[in-house]
C-alpha cells in the first residue's frame, strides 16, 4: 500500500523546490514572470568598428592569405571537415602574428660547416582552449609550436543571460611559462574571455593574451576594458551584436560547424 503521507510530503518537497527554483530564475531576469526579454542585447548600446580600433593593445589581422581563408570559413555551404581544417590553419596563421614579440635567449649549435649561435623561445608557452569551439585553433596553434602546453577550460554562455558558466577546469598546479594564449573563435559579449582571462590570472602567469577569429566591438572592448594589460589577436573584427547576442555578419555556432553537431 502507499503512503500517502510520505507521497504529500514529497509533493510538498518538491512544490518547494520548485519555487526556489522559480524564484530564483526570477531573481535573476530569466523567467516569464521575471520580465526578463528574450533578446537580452536589444537597447543596449554598442561601440563602432572605428571606436574600438582605437583601442590599445588590440591587433586585427590585415593578412590577403587570412582575409581569403576568413571568407571561406563564413560560407554557410562550406562542410563541417573543411571548416575545422580552416579554424586550424587561421589558428596557425594568428599564432605566427601572436609570438611575433615573445623573449628568445642565444643557442650554440652546430651546423654541418661550424658552429654557430642561433636562438631558443626563452621559457614555454601555453594554449588555453576555451571548450568547445576552442579546440581547432588550438590545433592550429601546435603546428607552429608542437611542444606547447594545452590547458582546457570549460565555458559555457548562458543563452538567456549571457553569462559564461564554468564547467571544466584543467589547468596545471604549478606554472612555469612566459605566456599563455587564451583562444576561442568568437569574441561576443566578452563573458567567456573575460571569465577565462581572471582563471588564468589566479595562476600567476606573467604574460597572457587572446586570440580568436571574430570579434563583435561590444566583447572587445569589454575584454580590453577588463583587462588593458593582455594583448588581443583576432582574425576579423566584424559589425555588430545582434538583440540575440550573435556576432554579425559572423559565421555561425563555431562549435556546432567544427563538428557538425548542428
Amino acid at each position: 500500500m502507499v503512503d500517502s503521507t510520505r507521497l504529500l510530503n514529497s509533493d510538498t518537497i518538491l512544490s518547494k523546490v520548485y519555487m526556489i527554483y522559480d524564484e530564483g530564475r526570477d531573481m535573476l531576469g530569466t523567467s516569464p514572470q521575471g520580465g526578463k526579454s528574450k533578446l537580452p542585447m536589444q537597447g543596449v548600446p554598442q561601440p563602432t568598428r572605428d571606436e574600438v580600433l582605437k583601442l590599445p593593445r588590440v591587433h586585427i589581422s590585415s593578412h590577403p592569405v587570412m582575409a581569403h581563408k576568413m571568407t571561406l570559413l563564413r560560407n554557410k555551404n562550406t562542410p563541417p571537415p573543411q571548416f575545422y581544417q580552416l579554424v586550424k590553419e587561421i589558428g596557425s596563421l594568428l599564432a605566427y602574428e601572436a609570438t611575433e614579440n615573445l623573449a628568445l635567449e642565444k643557442s650554440e649549435i652546430e651546423t654541418p660547416l661550424q658552429s654557430t649561435t642561433g636562438y631558443r623561445l626563452a621559457g614555454g608557452i601555453g594554449v588555453t582552449p576555451i571548450l568547445r569551439a576552442g579546440l581547432g585553433l588550438a590545433e592550429g596553434f601546435r603546428q607552429v609550436i608542437p611542444d606547447v602546453q594545452v590547458w582546457h577550460l570549460g565555458l559555457r554562455r548562458d543563452e538567456e543571460t549571457l553569462q559564461a558558466m564554468e564547467y571544466y577546469n584543467r589547468l596545471p598546479h604549478q606554472v612555469d611559462l612566459q605566456v599563455v594564449y587564451a583562444v576561442d573563435p568568437m569574441l561576443a559579449t566578452g563573458g567567456s574571455a573575460i571569465d577565462a582571462i581572471n582563471i588564468l590570472k589566479r595562476r600567476g602567469i606573467p604574460r597572457l593574451s587572446y586570440l580568436g577569429i571574430i570579434a563583435a566591438p561590444y566583447g572587445l572592448q569589454r575584454l580590453a576594458q577588463a583587462h588593458p594589460d593582455i594583448d588581443i589577436y583576432v582574425a576579423a573584427l566584424d559589425e555588430s551584436l545582434n538583440d540575440m547576442g550573435y556576432i554579425v555578419p559572423g559565421l555561425g555556432d563555431a562549435g556546432d560547424r567544427q563538428f557538425g553537431t548542428f
